[in-house]
């Protein structure tokens, strides 16, 4: 059996926030560039009905008696 020390859990623990500080730097880049996307998606979808409402306009005449 072999025999754990405190420099053995040290180094792993380590090795262990490495990896978990890459997945994170990874995981923040994809959510800026989703959440641009999703911001281009939403100014887009209300520029597009804002022009559709003006092509479309509905006019009413009101006639006074």
């Amino acid at each position: 059996m072999t025999q754990i020390d405190k420099s053995d859990l040290e180094a792993k623990l380590r090795e262990i926030e490495g990896v978990v500080t890459e997945a994170e730097e990874q995981t923040l880049s994809r959510a800026k560039w989703v959440a641009v996307g999703a911001a281009a998606l939403i100014v887009g979808v209300v520029a597009l009905s804002i022009w559709r409402s003006r092509k479309n306009k509905i006019r009413v005449e009101v006639y006074k008696l």
